[in-house]
């Protein structure tokens, strides 16, 4: 009874605010329109650059916009409600001037006000140094937002040398995200949910040039409105998918010794509708990796060893549509569509050593994730109410992949051991639908609430040639039904935002094995809090509790047996349990001597925490025959809920701005304190990680900019040892012309190889492995803009972050395959 009772109370609950506050349609609610213009030196008569435009209700002192013109003197401000508006315009060595009453209405709702002429008060004006420039990073008070499109540095590159920068997160060798030390983080595509994040996340990542990222937000503690998964947060990518006013679009094209893409953007806009389009293709060079793994006894005998090298090449594509139409003053609807692919093939040879006996394998890979994305959405405004908005939103999602891995194992004599094809083919379709409604009850008091399905459907079909028997289908079903209510209000200096989530997941597995036969269903309330004081000076003071789920998606409870390596066999765990999360947060921002400065501090909660287990196992419990072979060399790698983590971390984050030349840095430092069961033994570590980073940009002039980064992440640890540290640098230079830019990109120039090591231990061995890829890359990239538009960015509703989606894989330890979601 109590997931009925639930929804309907939340379902009075908007409807009694739809009564009370909302007549759908009685009255047109205001279209938003745009004030443009261009700033000219009244002397010189040439534009002025980065001037200072700010917007203010007419005869009121408060700025409710503001914007820098660009290099050619222009300016805008889109999605401005119709009223009368006063402009003040200023730049260093010119006065400020003032422009009155200026009008936008419902039925003129531009204005272009043409040319705007500002006059020096000084001539000498090449002694006037520009400092305005909008900060690559930005601490907001519920976000920081990383501006990846003024980064020199990231062009050519893809979506993990995005990450790597941007404070609070940290990426690994293989390009797994975690924030703040935990990988329990959901990713979104322009605020919704993408299947290409189901399966494998390192790998969907890859596949994303970095030049078609404006910008990415992290959101560390999500309120009610969000889905409840995500524990650590959620990262929000932006992408320069716009839609315009006019026709433009860009050309990117990068090359190098590494990494190859180019991507195309169409942008049209004319009136009431828009459309935007995208393609973009990527290529990453054959790279030879070697690698080398060894498990030993407690006595120090060997029990299984591999050493090899691998041949790898990446190859993928994706392309996108969306496009809006205003019915009217109060009705729109956006829809969107994309597509992708992404495959790599391997070619790989290694000696290995059972202890009893010697083989050499060959084997070769082929894998390929393909995939899609379809949303639509009405959105309904009201005049009655200002910011009043009813949203029904609806999004059909798929995921596709397959992997074929081909292994020979010979002996000494030239025998053929094993002979194997395994295959495992993933189809992964989701269905959402939700409803969200926003009521401004009063200034500075807002009151959202809303309703949401999610229908997952999941097939994982694994094949194993000659041996049939081994075959297995499964079939998985994770339906999800949720509510929730987020009140947003002031009281004295103080700003509140308190709601509540409640979330029903049922879920359902049918496959060979009775093991893989279950159904089961639970309930969780996800209630949030937080508060935040502003002072004087840019100061913020905030403190928030937040409790969150992470359920494991198919990638933890896959059931299919990743063979490929006999001596690390891998699967997942059905029977997992979901992450709980508690989480208390205090961050506070200021400036000091021109350094501004970010930091927080946590503790965070997590139980039935899910982890990577490997044991060692008789080969004949897995159905294996490996001749001669003793009893306890072969390990078995899986997912467990293990226990409890009590984690207190602390960050920071600083920049600083001197002349042309501008200084970030921070980093983080947290605890690992965990304790659980494994194979039936209490077990426990307690370690201190950190992180630290560095970047910054130094402008040799208005056209010409230079960056640098620079990371390191120290292990990170689980129950049974820790993973590999990693560190990278790079920088890059860029020149602007007119409607094109040429920039260089280098990446770890004195490293031609990084090498990465990982040490497990379990009950009886102990495993070592080190894993080594050419690192250092030089590319070159171009990019050529045309057309002339002004941006009006619209984004679909449905965020879908409730999975926990896969990646966050050890070196050496077995690797989990066959994902079909």
């Amino acid at each position: 009874m109590t997931r009925p009772l639930l929804v309907l109370f939340f379902t009075l609950l908007t409807a009694t605010i739809y009564a009370q506050f909302g007549n759908f349609g009685n009255s047109a609610p205001k279209i938003k329109g745009k004030v443009s213009g261009i700033v000219i030196d009244s002397l010189a008569n040439i534009p002025v650059s980065f001037a200072t435009i700010s917007m203010r209700k007419a005869g009121r002192d408060k700025i409710v916009n503001g914007t820098l013109s660009e290099e050619d003197g222009s300016f805008s401000f889109v999605d401005v409600t119709p009223g009368l508006y006063d402009l003040e315009i200023s730049f260093i060595g010119y006065a400020a001037i003032t422009i009155d009453s200026v009008e936008t209405s419902g039925k003129n709702p531009d204005n272009n006000l043409g040319t705007v002429f500002i006059f020096p008060t000084d001539y000498l004006l090449d002694e006037v140094k520009i400092t305005a420039q909008r900060a690559l990073i930005e601490n907001r008070v519920d976000k920081i937002v990383f501006n990846a499109e003024d980064d020199t540095s990231i062009a050519g590159g893809d979506a993990t040398e995005v990450l790597r920068k941007v404070p609070l997160l940290s990426v690994d060798l293989d390009g797994n995200v975690s924030l703040r030390g935990s990988s329990n983080v959901k990713i979104l595509i322009n605020g919704k949910p993408s299947g290409m994040f189901s399966s494998n996340v390192a790998d969907a990542l890859k596949m994303f040039p970095a030049d078609q990222i404006k910008k990415v937000e992290v959101i560390s503690s999500p309120g009610a409105k969000y889905d409840g998964e995500g524990s650590a947060g959620i990262i929000n990518i932006i992408t320069k998918k716009e839609n315009v006013e006019g026709v433009a679009g860009t050309i990117n094209a990068s090359g190098g010794n590494r990494q190859n893409n180019a991507n195309v953007t169409l942008n049209i806009g004319k009136g009431r509708f828009g459309f935007t389009t995208n393609g973009s293709v990527f290529y990453s060079l054959p790279a030879d990796a070697t690698n080398s793994f060894i498990r030993t006894s407690d006595a120090g005998a060997t029990l299984y060893s591999l050493q090899g090298t691998t041949n790898t090449s990446r190859l993928g594509f994706n392309g996108s549509a969306s496009a809006f139409y205003d019915f009217n003053a109060y009705n729109s609807i956006n829809a969107s569509a994309t597509f992708r692919g992404f495959g790599f093939d391997q070619k790989g040879q290694s000696a290995g050593d059972f202890g009893l006996f010697t083989f050499d394998r060959d084997s070769e890979g082929d894998n390929l994730f393909s995939g899609y994305d379809l949303n639509l959405d009405y959105t309904k405004k009201f005049e009655s109410k200002e910011k009043r908005e009813l949203v029904f939103a609806g999004q059909l999602s798929g995921n596709i992949q397959n992997q074929n891995n081909l292994v020979e194992d010979i002996l000494p004599d030239g025998s053929i051991f094993r002979n194997d094809d395994i295959k495992n083919e993933g189809d992964n379709v989701e269905l959402t639908a939700q409803i969200d409604f926003v009521e401004p009850i009063s200034e500075g008091t807002k009151l959202e609430t809303g309703v949401k399905t999610v229908i997952r459907n999941i097939d994982s079909d694994s094949r194993f040639v000659p041996d049939l028997g081994r075959s297995n289908l499964f079939k998985y079903d994770q339906n999800v039904y949720a509510a929730y209510a987020s009140l947003n209000f002031v009281v004295g200096k103080l700003n509140f935002v308190t709601g509540l989530r409640y979330e029903r997941t049922d879920i359902k597995g049918d496959g060979n094995e009775q093991s893989q036969k279950f159904s089961n269903g639970y309930d969780n309330f996800l209630p949030n809090i937080a508060v935040s004081r502003a002072f004087k000076n840019f100061r913020t003071l905030k403190l928030s509790y937040s409790r969150r789920i992470e359920r494991p998606s198919l990638f933890y409870i896959n059931p299919f047996r990743n063979l490929s390596d006999l001596g690390n066999i891998s699967q997942g765990n059905p029977s997992l349990n979901p992450e709980l999360v508690h989480q208390i947060e205090m961050g506070y921002n200021t400036n000091v001597l021109g350094f501004s400065i970010f930091g927080t501090g946590y503790y965070r909660k997590s139980t039935e925490l899910i982890e990577q287990i490997t044991s060692l196992v008789n080969p004949s419990e897995l159905g294996i025959d490996i001749p001669g072979q003793a009893e306890g060399q072969i390990s078995f790698t899986t997912y467990e809920n293990v226990g409890v983590n009590n984690s207190i971390g602390v960050n920071l984050f600083t920049s600083k701005t001197i002349g042309k030349f501008t200084f970030r840095g921070g980093g983080d430092l947290y605890s690992y304190n965990a304790n659980g069961i494994i194979n039936g033994q209490e077990v426990s570590n307690s370690a201190l990680s950190y992180r630290l980073f560095t970047n910054g940009d130094f402008s040799f002039s208005g056209t010409v900019k230079a960056d640098f980064f620079g990371f390191f992440q120290a292990p990170r640890f689980t129950l049974q040892g820790e993973n590999p540290s990693f560190s990278i640098f790079g920088f890059g230079l860029r020149k602007e012309f007119k409607d094109w830019s040429l920039g260089i990109r280098v990446i770890e120039p004195f490293s031609a190889n990084k090498s990465f090591n990982s040490d497990i231990k379990g009950d009886g061995f102990r495993q070592v492995s080190e894993f080594s890829i050419p690192f250092r890359s030089f590319g070159i990239n171009l990019r050529y803009k045309f057309g002339k538009v002004d941006f009006k960015e619209r984004k679909s509703k449905v965020k879908n972050t409730d999975a926990k989606g896969g990646g966050d894989q050890q070196q050496g330890g077995g690797q989990q395959g066959g994902i079909g979601g």
